[in-house]
């Protein structure tokens, strides 16, 4: 039993007559003869009695006529919510991030939603260290990474460049300082974040690359926390300058410039590579492509070699 011979025996039905359901259906009256008899033979009941000559329905043709009318109204509906998808009509793009990354994602989901109103969005926050798995798992279609994943099986993007940023409260001796050396850091408390990643590791290699002891007095969980904390005068702080950017505009941190700590990060956007991408995921493409195009440095949008 197939939506073709729910097609045909709903034609006949309706019409009443073998020769005008051919007609409507645009085949040959022995075909579609040929095809309510083999409809019958699957189901083992006689659907329309052949004594008739409007074509009536026996009670088993009764029952199948409203279940027949079902099936092809949702076929119907399926037809039509694949247009609404292609459409970007309706849909749903699902990304992960951390809270670092999250940031760059703002203004590129501010404008995916002014082209795409209907299309739901969902930014799952996850620890960078499983952003690729969740990726894999199908449980995203994109992530957020401030390193390069080393799982052949995705596809990286470079899409911003950002940096580390030293700041201070406006109080503190080093505000003033238009740049300083990391041997004069060896005696300041860092506000540091409690999650071990690529970058932090990066940082303690540097301090100790340098014979210069980087005192971490105080952890917390999340940046927002140690900008509040650094602006109450609790110490210094190494932060990724995306996340710090309101707070310098405002005053309310200053940045100090520290030549061995420059340290260029890069963001990527991460996705299966063999991927059938959903069409609301290749609208966002497309909105990254070109926003980075519109705004330029510090946005870009390259594929990465081997990616």
């Amino acid at each position: 039993m197939d939506l073709v011979q729910m097609e045909t025996f709903l034609a006949v039905a309706e019409e009443r007559s073998f020769s005008r359901a051919a007609s409507r259906l645009h085949r040959t009256q022995p075909a579609v003869s040929q095809a309510i008899a083999k409809l019958e033979s699957e189901l083992g009941e006689v659907l329309f009695d052949r004594s008739s000559r409007d074509g009536t329905l026996t009670d088993a043709g009764e029952v199948l006529r409203e279940y027949a009318a079902k099936l092809l109204n949702l076929r119907g509906e399926a037809a039509s919510a694949l247009s609404d998808l292609r459409s970007l009509h309706r849909g749903r793009l699902n990304l992960a991030a951390n809270e670092y990354t999250c940031l760059y994602l703002l203004p590129l989901l501010d404008e995916f939603r002014r082209r795409n109103p209907l299309i739901k969005l969902a930014v799952q926050r996850t620890l960078a260290s499983r952003i690729s798995d969740e990726v894999l798992m199908h449980s995203v279609e994109f992530g957020v990474l401030s390193f390069r994943p080393d799982d052949s099986q995705l596809k990286s993007v470079v899409v911003y460049r950002d940096e580390l940023a030293f700041v201070v409260n406006p109080r503190h001796p080093l505000a003033t300082a238009e740049k300083v050396s990391i041997r004069q850091l060896g005696s300041q408390n860092f506000i540091a974040h409690n999650i071990p990643s690529p970058q932090r590791q990066k940082v303690i290699q540097t301090f100790n690359r340098h014979k210069t002891p980087l005192n971490m007095g105080v952890e917390l969980p999340s940046l927002e926390a140690i900008k509040r904390f650094v602006e109450m005068g609790n110490g210094v702080a190494l932060v990724p300058r995306l996340t710090v950017e309101p707070e310098l505009r405002s005053g309310s941190l200053v940045r100090v410039e520290v030549p061995e700590l420059q340290t260029e990060r890069k963001l990527r956007l991460v996705y299966r590579r063999q991927a059938n991408l959903s069409h609301a995921a290749l609208a966002f493409l497309k909105v990254v492509e070109s926003y980075a195009a519109a705004q330029g440095d510090p946005y870009s949008f390259q594929t990465e070699r081997g990616a």
